[in-house]
């Protein structure tokens, strides 16, 4: 049996490999000297100050794109930010969100305990809002392929948001049993019984029948979702039928109350699609790329939330460049409504205390998704309107009766002669 030697990297996990892979694989590196550079690179840059205590693992988490190659690209001249780089938009975008996150952050849960459904809601077409169609709880659904981390997120928003620590409430797929989950479950995050928001973990999708997955997800936004609904799948019908935990719940579910969907958010697993890219194979960012310009998840002309998680895992180059080439893909911007977050719960790590980064680009992403959500809403269908449309259908039904009758006589007439 060979020896094996321990190393830790940067992202709290500790890798085991044998003495001789050791010796070739050339990416593995000791945490004090990925430490050791970070710090160097950031005194040289007079950014933020790091934590100076050699035991704390937390500080390689902190600022990541601090490492990039052309970090010191971003100090230039504010004449010139019309024509920045991809690259530099995208550390800019996290210097913003790590000179905002300390503050900002208790002001966005705070928004968020407070928020009641339309609360963002602003005067448009002269409807007063009395005659909008407010639902009681605003609705956020979390769409992706199976792995690409929306339970974790779901974990973290807990962790962040309802102050529920490292307790976990959505079953993430490392720790599921051998089927997948079947069932749509609705979280309340804040854990509050006043909270005017709530949030779908939905069953992932499968990359080799996306257009199946296109038609749940499209069924989900139009029919509207509700706790514990089933979600069968060509082939599975009689696993179900053999499940007696699945039959007990298909009897109790209906009891639940429908939502309208308001606001999506697709979750897309960055570290897969980047190293699946590198293998030639395009299928997870094509199949992503058509969940997420499915015209069924668009509120207000708007695209969805696109959540990258899964960073982690990937070097500070490959991290930046998979962002960026999955928002060149979507042809959208890549600061605008691209958050990455690092679901650091599933480590065993408060996000909050490690890494307010990620704390407050959560936040963020939910406050987003209100704010799109209340400017959807529609204005309620009143009697004159249900009136209207009956005489609209009467009118349209007896236009096509005379205009049979017209055919009908004309070659009746047409005999006669």
């Amino acid at each position: 049996m060979k020896p094996y030697k321990t190393f830790c990297c940067p992202f709290f996990l500790t890798v085991r490999v044998s003495s001789s892979q050791a010796s070739t694989c050339n990416l593995v590196q000791s945490f004090k000297e990925i430490k050791a550079e970070q710090k160097r690179k950031i005194k040289m840059r007079n950014q933020l100050s790091l934590d100076e205590d050699e035991n704390d693992p937390s500080a390689s988490v902190f600022y990541w794109w601090r490492l990039a190659n052309d970090f010191d690209d971003i100090k230039l001249d504010p004449l010139n930010l019309f024509n920045l780089k991809p690259r530099i938009r995208v550390l800019r975008e996290m210097e913003r969100l790590a000179m905002v996150a300390s503050e900002g952050l208790d002001e966005f849960r705070h928004k968020l305990h407070n928020y009641r459904s339309g609360d963002l809601w602003v005067p448009t077409g002269g409807i007063k809002k009395e005659d909008m169609d407010i639902p009681l709880i605003v609705t956020i659904l979390l769409v992706g392929f199976c792995g690409s981390g929306k339970s974790s997120l779901l974990n973290l928003m807990y962790s962040v948001l309802g102050r529920s620590g490292l307790i976990p409430f959505a079953q993430t797929s490392e720790n599921s049993s051998n089927h997948p989950t079947m069932f749509m479950e609705e979280h309340n995050i804040l854990r509050s019984m006043r909270s005017g928001f709530c949030v779908y973990d939905s069953r992932g999708l499968d990359y080799d029948h996306v257009e199946d997955g296109l038609e749940e997800v499209t069924q989900w936004m139009t029919d509207g979702v509700h706790h514990n609904q089933l979600c069968v799948r060509s082939g599975e019908e009689s696993f179900m039928e053999n499940d007696a935990e699945i039959v007990a719940s298909m009897r109790s579910s209906s009891r639940f109350m429908k939502r309208r969907v308001n606001c999506a958010m697709v979750v897309a697993n960055v570290a897969e699609i980047y190293r699946a890219l590198k293998a030639g194979d395009w299928k997870p960012l094509e199949a992503t790329k058509e969940l997420f310009l499915s015209p069924a998840l668009r509120r207000c002309n708007e695209n969805p939330i696109l959540i990258l998680t899964h960073g982690e895992t990937l070097s500070t180059e490959q991290r930046i460049n998979g962002r960026l080439k999955i928002c060149e893909v979507l042809g959208i911007s890549e600061t605008n409504g691209v958050y990455d977050i690092v679901c650091l719960t599933e480590y065993g790590i408060l996000a909050e205390e490690s890494d307010p980064v990620t704390a407050y680009s959560i936040t963020e992403a939910i406050y987003r998704g209100l704010l799109i959500a209340d400017r959807s809403h529609l204005p309620k269908e009143r009697i004159q309107d249900w009136l209207m449309l009956l005489l609209s259908l009467l009118m349209r039904f007896l236009s096509l009766l005379f205009e049979f009758l017209a055919q009908l006589f004309s070659m009746l007439g047409e005999r006669v002669k």
